[in-house]
């Protein structure tokens, strides 16, 4: 890769940070009963930027938005909720990178974004149960932890995953050539040869 290379894909993974932080202020509770689960869709620009420079860059980019959004606005959940969006974030990005990466089209892009959505629900409720509920000094445990991890935490990261991808796949067919300059074969039909 020639610096003129990587200096464009730098200013394009920087760009998709900053529209990271940026959709990260638009965060709204989905779940009544568990408030502090806030959605937004700042994972959609880390997944387009790993499915276009791989699953390394997609989880930078997930890390740098959380990074960025802490120096702007400080934490309100001292950290918690920071370790949680990376955490949550690294789990969706990087496998459905990953695997879209190994053979690219429209197939492995959505295999990938299921295997994510997955890998995220098993890492969101581990995440919970060891890590983050034990930093917010909550001791959530039998009925009470069930309740919170299947009536709020699986339902909360299902629509979450479910939009990202969604949002993903519209938008990334559009952006793929014209502004990433790969991908040309994403949502594209086969040629048939005679």
């Amino acid at each position: 890769m020639n610096t003129s290379t990587k200096l464009n894909k730098m200013i394009k993974v920087a760009v998709l940070v900053a529209i990271s932080v940026v959709l990260m202020y638009f965060d709204f509770p989905i779940i009544p009963a568990f408030p502090w689960l806030m959605i937004d869709l700042s994972e959609i620009p880390a997944l387009m930027g790993g499915f276009a420079y791989g699953p390394i860059t997609g989880g930078v980019i997930v890390i740098l938005k959380v990074l960025l959004r802490f120096l702007l606005k400080g934490t309100g959940t001292g950290f918690v909720g920071e370790v949680a969006n990376i955490i949550i974030g690294l789990a969706l990005v990087v496998p459905a990178a990953w695997i879209y990466h190994r053979n690219k089209s429209k197939k492995t892009a959505i295999l990938g974004m299921i295997v994510g959505a997955l890998v995220m629900q098993v890492a969101g409720v581990f995440a919970n149960i060891y890590i983050l509920l034990p930093l917010f000094n909550m001791h959530l445990e039998g009925a009470e932890l069930m309740a919170y991890i299947f009536g709020g935490l699986v339902p909360f990261n299902g629509v979450k995953a479910l939009l990202v991808s969604i949002g993903t796949y519209l938008l990334y067919k559009r952006v793929s050539v014209a502004i990433f300059k790969v991908d040309h074969n994403f949502g594209a039909k086969k040629k048939q040869t005679v």
